[in-house]
Formats: structure tokens, sequence, C-alpha cells
């Protein structure tokens, strides 16, 4: 097959780097936006005269029915066309003869695979940010159930101090709720349409870009046809966004892992999300959850791989932004198959509230709750903590713990305490009590719930 630039050439090109230059076989997803953009951009030709309007309407027509049949499966894309720019074009000529040969009238590779992309990542964030919103509803539904499930709260995985299941899960919600407003400020910087940046030149052609703009739906059109043909950072930010979900997904992933293990025992994984062993009949392993840890580190391979590539281009096209497309494309594709399968695993699990409890009323997580008894009656912090501090150390010394220590014991320690440190130490107080603004009271975490609730609901 020749190629399109072969005029200057005097031999055919070696089939191993025609194998090496092509992109077709991961390019080729991109036919619907390529199609669309081309025909934008024939409209506009014919429009602004620059070809004839009647060749300008077959043109546009070849195309819908390029589409149509690609769309239906009666035409199948050719594997060795070297990418999908050029396997459209020639389809269109078989069918429309020298007036297919204009379409590429003022136009580049250059600029035509730097719109298709980003219309493409235009459709890809809409529908990862559709996943994402389902993704925090599901988890904000999960926490609405659980406001009043007391569990402890960790720092350096060691039981720190008495929380909810719900409050623990709002933490997700609202890095989840960042994501999705990350994915929807890197899309509102890629909305710029660079057909008419030429190869990186622009054109000497009356071209109209704000025709095509219109036609396509960008919001603006580039302002430097250098730029808009050679830098990638839009898919640079959006892997970004898409590694930055992915490591939130990871530690829920992380958390999922240990909670369903027998050490901890919180939650039972619904049988659809999880696996056996294959030699030991008692195992239930958390596969889905171990996945999704897993890809993440590919997705942050991607990031790297984008970086790397763009990091020494001089200005303008390299033939390594060829590279951009497998690794957003990856990046893109797992994080969608991630979201999804966590999505109904996290609506399905079963919350073990009673060893959520059991686990908080041990390791005297309601320390803090008793040197702020003390505070509150007058004695310095500092004291407070150190009292609270040889009250722990007695209590494991005498296998005690701060709820079942007998009260003259307390008072021997310090005179302040009373029978109402039994209240201030009780689990339920010391969740309930804290209603601070972001605290893990049901009371605040309804009002989390609701925050989150709204903020997506103003966004559709």
């Amino acid at each position: 097959m020749a190629k399109m630039w072969a005029g200057r050439f005097q031999k055919e090109e070696d089939e191993k780097v025609n194998d090496f230059n092509s992109s077709i076989s991961f390019d080729a997803r991109m036919y619907r936006q390529d199609i669309k953009g081309s025909i934008a951009h024939a409209t506009m030709l014919g429009a602004s005269g620059i070809i004839d309007g009647k060749e300008a309407s077959l043109i546009v027509s070849g195309l819908e029915g390029i589409l149509s049949d690609l769309d239906n499966g009666f035409l199948t894309i050719d594997p060795k066309a070297e990418d999908i720019h050029m396997f459209v074009e020639e389809e269109l000529t078989k069918r429309l003869g020298d007036t297919g040969k204009r379409l590429h009238t003022a136009r580049s590779r250059n600029d035509q695979v730097a719109l298709d992309l980003r219309m493409y990542l235009r459709d890809e964030l809409k529908e990862i940010s559709s996943q994402v919103r389902e993704m925090i509803l599901t988890v904000c539904r999960l926490a609405e159930e659980n406001m009043d499930a007391i569990m402890p709260g960790y720092t350096h995985l060691q039981r720190a101090q008495p929380i909810t299941f719900g409050h623990h899960l709002m933490a997700y919600a609202q890095m989840f709720l960042r994501d999705l407003w990350r994915l929807r400020d890197a899309g509102k910087r890629m909305d710029e349409m660079p057909l008419g940046s030429g190869a990186l030149a622009g054109t000497t052609y009356p071209i109209n870009r704000e025709k095509v703009r219109e036609l396509l739906g960008f919001s603006r059109v580039t302002a430097n046809s250098l730029d808009g043909v050679s830098d990638r950072d839009f898919c640079i930010e959006i892997a970004g966004a898409i590694a930055t979900l992915m490591m939130h997904l990871s530690r829920l992933s992380e958390e999922i892992v240990l909670w369903c293990s027998w050490e901890f025992k919180f939650i039972e994984l619904d049988d659809a999300f999880a696996t056996g062993s294959s030699i030991m009949p008692q195992k239930k392993n958390p596969d889905v959850a171990e996945l999704v840890r897993g890809k993440t580190g590919r997705v942050i391979g991607d990031l790297v791989t984008l970086l790397t590539m763009m990091k020494n281009l001089p200005l303008a096209y390299n033939k390594d932004m060829q590279e951009d497309k497998e690794a957003i494309f990856d990046a893109v594709d797992t994080v969608k198959l991630c979201v999804t399968t966590m999505t109904p695993m996290l609506a399905t699990m079963k919350v073990l509230k009673e060893n959520m409890r059991a686990a908080a009323a041990k390791g005297f997580i309601n320390a803090t709750d008793c040197a702020d008894y003390l505070t509150k009656k007058g004695v310095p912090f500092r004291d407070a903590y150190k009292i609270t501090g040889q009250l722990v150390a007695l209590c494991i010394e005498t296998g005690n713990t701060l709820e079942t220590l007998p009260l003259e014991q307390y008072k021997a320690v310090c005179e302040t305490f009373d029978e109402d440190i039994y209240k201030a130490i009780n689990l339920d107080t010391c969740v309930k009590e804290r209603r601070v603004v972001g605290g893990p009271s049901p009371s605040s975490v309804e009002k989390q719930i609701k925050r989150v609730r709204m903020l997506l609901d103003e966004d559709d």
C-alpha cells in the first residue's frame, strides 16, 4: 500500500519500519472522533470557499457513510494502514475518487491527531466522571448506614481514637470528590480546538477556525500553532488526575484487604467479589481489591511515561509523541475497569459492626477523652496527659481498661476524678461529643454526607 507521503522517497519502506511506525493497532479506537473532526473540517472548507461546496457535501456524506459502516460492522479497519487518519482518508478516496483527496486541504496530521485525541479524551472524561460520581454516591450510602458503627481510628496502623465507620468512609468520599474535580478541571484546560495549526505554522488558506470550533463543541481555539500540535500537557494532566484517583482507590483497597482478614474481620466481601484458593478450601481472597492496588502501579507508570516522553522534545511535533496514546489509553481503560468493579464491591460488602466495636473497646483509644475530662475540670493538659498515661500503665499492670478501673484507683492517681469519668470515656460519648465540623459524630457525618451530595447535584 503506497503511503500518502511517498512522493519524496525512491524506495519502499522496510516492512519492519512500517510495523514499527504504525499506530493503527491502538489509535483505531479514535475512528469516531477522527471522522467527526473531518466532517467539521470539510464543512468549513466548503463554507469558506476553499473547496467546491458540492464536493464538500460529497465528502461529508462519504464520511458519514464510513462512520455508519464502521459502527455497524460493515467495514473493518485495515490493520495494515499506517494510522486511523490515513485509513479513513484512503477509504474516502476509494469511494469518492479525487474528491476524497481534497479532504486534507489546509490540514496536517499533526493538528488532526491533536484534535482527535482531545475529542476522544473529552468523551472518556465524561464517562469516567460519571463512574466516579456513582462511586461517591455509593460510599455516601454506605456511610449513611454506618454513622453509628463505632470503630477504632488509626495512626501508624495503631489504634488511636474512636470514630465511626461512616466517618472513615466519608474521608474517601472527600478524596474521590477532589479526584472528580481534578478530572473536570483537566477537561476544562483541554477544551481548546487545535485544528488549523497545520504541521506547525498554520496555513495560508482562509480557514475559519471558529466555525470548526463551534461545530465540534470546543470552548476556544488554541492560541499558538506551535503549541497546538507539540504539547501533550493535557494528556499528562489527565493521567496525573487518574493516577491520583488510582492512588486513593489503592489506599481504600489496602484497607479492604486488612478489614476482611481474620485479624480484623470488620467486613465480609460478597462472594461475587472474592475468589478462593486452588488448594486451601477455607480461603476467601479479596482479589478485586488486590488487583486495584496492583493496577495503580501501571497507571503511575503511564504518567511517568508521558512525562519522560515530553521532557526533552524541541518544538514542534516529534514522532516520540506517538507514544502518548498507548499510555493515556491504558490509564483511561484501567481506571474505568477499577472504578466500575470497586463500586459494586463496596455496595455489596457486609459490615460487621460488632467486631468493629469490640476492636474499639481495646487499646485505650479513649485515653485522650480521659485527659480532656481532666482538662475541662481545670487540670493543665500536659499534666492531664501525664496522669492519663499513668492510668493506662496501671490498667495494663492490673489487667483493666479505663472503663473497668475502679474509681478509688482513679482518685489515687488524681483526686479530680469523680463518678462522671465513666460517662466521659464511654465510646458512644467519645464519638457523639466530637460534633466539630468534619468530626466523627453521627450528626457531623450526616452533614458531611449532605454536603457531598449537594456538591454532586450542583455539578450535574
